[in-house]
């Protein structure tokens, strides 16, 4: 397959529909540099069809310009673009005209308004109707495409969540994937706009990316960031402030308070260039919450996200069970709360792991881990779990674990009792029935006997109700997860999902990841 340059629609489907590929998406206005080549590089490193194309298309968007803004000046070179972006490995460029996108002009097409408390934050405080000219653009061109995946920088986050909320609203059935903001050696973020800088002013721009970097090393020091400070740096340089703030990354409200994942974000004119730019504040790794009733598959998706994120996997379940177990084994009556708190008060329970051996779980030195597993465990587990001083002694632990963040904890209350903070939360769950079948295979392979699938399956709806009624922590998918439903789904289609929603909270530049 040859790289080809196409600038009309209908030559762009007769070569699609020859080659009948499925089109990984970089949109541009072109005035291509190394940020753009970086996206077209993790587009090659992303795919997973063969005949998957990575299409980019150079398109200078007139309605994300208003009047007194540099539209005919904007950077036009599409033989130098090409060479860029066919240099990483983009198979097609897309280079249509005006009417190629709108035809009959854009009064005659449907226009998108982006909601304003998106619209009217940052840089759409001084552009009025700019991000309205970006949702409308992008739709047409997915329209026209159809592609699979779309790509975008994180250099241009308010525009990559409005277009992610779009999506999201239109139910738009295209992934959305986003890479880090890309610098020079200087640590000067690509910017098409750059160009216009001259030698003096780019010597003053400097100072933008310095003053964000300086406050980002101050803050993991545990300073306060200093917007005054900053703001003064800026102004010695003879840069003019248009905002800067610190604020949710997604809602792009204001933050006194730095809690969780948090924004600082800058835009300034040197001279009559307009450049933006922004850091990520962050106290701890993130934490990922997986919520789920039994036999949803958690244990086993959770432990690989875990392992291709490089976090820690943290099996509450596990340790629930380890309680139960020891209950057992020591002949206690599960109602005795007395001597459940005695014999548990000065219990030793640990997770250990060993390179290319499963997580092992000990409980006062003995290793457990198979020994949870049983059907006498698994029918008493509900009944230990819901009894407060069990609930509160192993809440404590698991948020100890969790300070420091890095980690991938899965349960039935970690998104709304252990971590309601958590940076990402997903409810993981399936239907009774699916859950008996991959209970029963469990079961066969651990060499445990059932009676039949039908009493797994009641046996599962009945602790289900147990669970999610229970006084103490009950089952519950928390107000901000978002629910994935398992059935028909295998391990790697499961770990897909979970990386997709990973990736659409924690922005590359906090966490990148190259496992995934």
């Amino acid at each position: 397959m040859g790289q080809k340059i196409i600038k009309t629609n209908a030559e762009l489907t007769d070569w699609l529909s020859e080659l009948n590929s499925s089109i990984i998406f970089i949109p541009t206005m072109g005035g291509l540099h190394a940020g753009h080549q970086y996206l077209i590089e993790k587009a090659t490193e992303r795919k997973t069809k063969t005949n998957q194309i990575i299409l980019v298309s150079i398109f200078v968007n007139p309605l994300q310009f208003s009047k007194d803004e540099d539209f005919k000046k904007y950077p036009r070179d599409i033989n130098r673009d090409a060479e860029l972006a066919f240099k990483v490995g983009a198979d097609v460029i897309w280079a249509p005209d005006y009417f190629e996108v709108f035809p009959g002009g854009e009064n005659s097409h449907f226009k998108i308004q982006v909601p304003e408390t998106l619209h009217k934050k940052l840089c759409g405080e001084e552009r009025s109707g700019h991000f309205d000219g970006v949702a409308t653009v992008i739709i047409r061109l997915i329209r026209i495409i159809r592609p699979e995946k779309l790509i975008l920088g994180e250099k241009d986050w308010q525009q990559l969540i409005i277009i992610r909320r779009l999506f999201q609203d239109l139910s738009i059935p295209v992934n959305i994937e986003s890479y880090s903001t890309q610098r020079d050696e200087n640590g000067f973020a690509y910017s098409s706009r750059n160009s216009y800088l001259s030698d003096s002013e780019r010597v003053n721009a400097l100072a933008l990316p310095n003053a964000i970097k300086e406050a980002k090393r101050e803050f993991e020091k545990k300073k306060i960031i200093n917007l005054k400070k900053i703001a003064s740096i800026l102004k010695e340089n003879n840069l003019k402030i248009e905002y800067l703030k610190i604020v949710d990354p997604f809602s792009l409200k204001e933050k006194d308070n730095i809690n969780g994942l948090c924004l600082l974000a800058v835009a300034v004119k040197c001279g009559s260039t307009r450049l933006i730019d922004h850091t990520f504040l962050m106290h701890r790794k993130p934490i990922i919450a997986i919520d789920g009733p039994a036999g949803a598959g958690k244990s086993t998706v959770t432990k690989a996200f875990a392992k291709r994120l490089g976090f820690i996997y943290l099996d509450t379940g596990a340790m629930y069970r380890a309680v139960t177990w020891l209950i057992i084994n020591n002949s206690i009556d599960p109602s005795d709360q007395v001597e459940i708190k005695n014999i548990l008060k000065d219990s030793k329970l640990e997770f250990k792991n060993a390179r290319g051996v499963e997580q092992k779980i000990f409980i006062n030195n003995i290793d457990v881990t198979e020994k949870i597993r049983s059907p006498e465990v698994t029918s008493m587990v509900s009944e230990i779990a819901k009894q407060k001083f069990v609930r509160e002694l192993l809440t404590l632990k698991q948020q100890v674990i969790g300070n420091d963040g890095g980690l991938v904890a899965e349960g039935r209350d970690i998104g709304t009792a252990v971590f309601p903070d958590a940076n990402v939360k997903i409810f993981l769950t399936a239907s009774p029935t699916e859950r008996a079948k991959r209970r029963a295979i469990d079961l066969n392979k651990r060499g445990y006997e059932f009676s039949s699938i039908e009493d797994l399956e009641q046996e599962i709806t009945e602790r289900d109700k147990k669970d999610s009624e229970r006084k103490i922590a009950p089952l519950k998918k928390a107000q901000d997860a978002i629910e994935l439903v398992t059935d028909g789904m295998n391990i790697e289609d499961v770990l897909k999902e979970l990386i997709y929603i990973f990736r659409s909270k924690i922005p590359e530049e906090v966490w990148p990841t190259p496992n995934l």
